[in-house]
């Protein structure tokens, strides 16, 4: 999507980040916003692959090689947009997962033990370095 007056911001901002200010009652509102992940879901398009918020997904993104490296402005977008992601694959696949947005406006993973899960960070290093692996973070995700 090309958005001059959009472009121009992202230069002057940097990193990216998403504040959601969610009501109890619009949990699932707040669940599909997050799971949009445009950017992404556009970049794997491109590389034949169909994004369809499974593990299995996850484990095609890691094998991906990641052009996206070589832009170093679509680089923090697109690792947002794969915590986003994550986070979608693990609210939809692990039982009691849930979305939890922090009083600073930023989207975790709430495990059903309670823990939380910084999705949105494990997608900047994936982007960035390709560790953890998507993968991986589902995997321990969904073992507690």
């Amino acid at each position: 999507m090309n958005i001059p007056f959009l472009d121009n911001w992202r230069r002057r901002h940097g990193r990216p980040s998403v504040a959601v200010l969610p009501s109890e009652a619009d949990s699932e509102g707040v669940a599909e916003l997050l799971s949009e992940c445009e950017l992404l879901r556009s970049r794997a398009a491109g590389a034949g692959l169909e994004l369809d918020d499974s593990a299995r997904s996850l484990e095609a993104l890691d094998q991906l090689l990641p052009r996206w490296r070589d832009d170093p402005e679509e680089l923090p977008w697109l690792g947002n947009d794969a915590g986003l992601y994550l986070g979608t694959v693990i609210v939809r696949t692990v039982a009691g997962a849930v979305w939890q947005v922090w009083p600073n406006g930023k989207p975790v993973i709430r495990l059903a033990s309670g823990r939380e899960i910084d999705v949105v960070g494990a997608g900047l290093d994936w982007a960035a370095t390709g560790a953890p692996e998507l993968s991986q973070k589902y995997a321990e995700a969904s073992e507690g």
